[in-house]
């Protein structure tokens, strides 16, 4: 029997920039002349985002107004690895429980003190006592829930929790795992004018996202996606064009310009590995759940895989809207999905593609279980409508 994932929260910084606003910072930080300034804004122009969300206000601010680059034209001295953790440890927790409280609000038979397992992910910060002991104590979870942390592991960090928490289910049908995402991409802005880091800059935001598994579907009808295969492919010609290293003066992001050349070339072999041994075939599929790691991936999976704007359509609002929140952002997406589901999509397959540092691709099979609402229920809304109309 497969476990269900479902009630994906979500949660976002109080800071939301619009990309406009982020290119003119990043010019003047990068101290660019006229030419390299319109390039620049030119880029962000054809990113596929017209906001993003940071714990930090500076992006939306003017030199002089920062609060934590330092006021210098040149912004320095600049912020160390110890001055960008100490923000991350006082902004993740409360981030991170918020999208819990999200999650946990669309169950409300679902009390936190059930909760068996808890996974924490994130590739921008870590400390120790960490969040895992943190979300304990502040949402009144078990002293005993296992915890799993999953670290360092980059945009496709996600799917990896999603499979422990599914065998944490296969092997025990009372198992309820807790699955928390929390990443502050933007606290690692990297003052270079080097392509790669252009590029990050131009896409990485910050968000959350907390969601549940367990062995059966969520209670009282509410949405849930069984989990029904999982498969994993490595491009290692892509070893240094996706990579993440801790440097003096943050987190450096390698995202070069050839990523979506190596996902070309391996994502059609990754959807066959996947679908390989189950009943069904890539025409069959109608519901793509693809992390949006920028603009181009989307569009070159479309070509390779045969696949529309519109088949896109969830990932294309998730990069508008957040741009690329590392980790969190396929959950973001699968939220989406869920979102617009209806009873007539019930049992129709997910697809969903995940990437990141190796170049690692991920590749998930996921099944629509969207039950109509329960007859007491349905029947009180009957009535209420009577009542308005009478």
């Amino acid at each position: 029997m497969p476990s269900y994932l479902g009630a994906i929260g979500t949660a976002n910084p109080a800071h939301r920039i619009a990309q406009p606003q982020i290119a003119d910072f990043m010019a003047q930080a990068l101290e660019f002349g006229e030419a390299d300034t319109r390039k620049l804004r030119a880029l962000y122009r054809v990113s596929g985002i017209a906001q993003r969300y940071s714990v930090l206000p500076d992006y939306g601010r003017a030199n002089g107004d920062y609060t934590f680059f330092p006021n210098t034209p040149t912004l320095e001295p600049f912020p160390s690895v110890g001055q960008r953790m100490a923000v991350y440890r006082r902004e993740a927790l409360p981030l991170a429980t918020e999208a819990v409280r999200e999650c946990l609000r669309q169950v409300p038979d679902v009390a936190a003190a059930s909760i068996t397992h808890l996974v924490t992910v994130s590739c921008t910060g870590m400390y120790a006592p960490g969040l895992d002991i943190e979300l304990v104590q502040a949402l009144g979870l078990r002293r005993d829930v296992r915890r799993t942390c999953v670290n360092f592991m980059g945009c496709y960090a996600a799917v990896n929790a999603v499979k422990l928490a599914d065998a944490f289910c296969r092997a025990d049908a009372e198992a309820r795992v807790l699955i928390v995402s929390v990443e502050l991409c933007t606290l690692h802005f990297q003052k270079s004018p080097e392509e790669d880091h252009l590029i990050s800059n131009a896409l990485f935001g910050d968000g959350a996202a907390a969601c549940l598994v367990q062995a059966r579907p969520l209670p009282n009808g509410v949405p849930s996606l069984a989990l029904q295969a999982f498969h994993c492919g490595l491009e290692p010609d892509g070893h240094d064009d996706m990579a993440w290293h801790i440097n003096d003066f943050g987190f450096e992001m390698t995202l070069s310009s050839y990523v979506p050349k190596l996902i070309q070339r391996g994502i059609r072999s990754l959807t066959d590995g996947l679908l390989a041994s189950l009943p069904v075939e890539l025409g069959d599929i109608r519901h793509f759940a693809i992390h949006p790691g920028g603009r181009k991936i989307l569009e070159t999976i479309e070509a390779e895989l045969g696949l529309t704007h519109d088949d896109n359509r969830h990932a294309y609002r998730v990069l508008r809207d957040y741009g690329n929140m590392s980790s969190a952002t396929v959950l973001f997406v699968l939220r989406d999905v869920l979102a617009h589901a209806t009873p007539a999509d019930d049992g129709a397959p997910v697809l969903s593609f995940a990437f990141g540092p190796g170049l690692t691709m991920e590749a998930m099979l996921l099944q629509l279980a969207v039950s109509p609402q329960p007859q007491a229920e349905a029947a009180a809304e009957t009535a209420q409508l009577l009542a308005a109309n009478v």
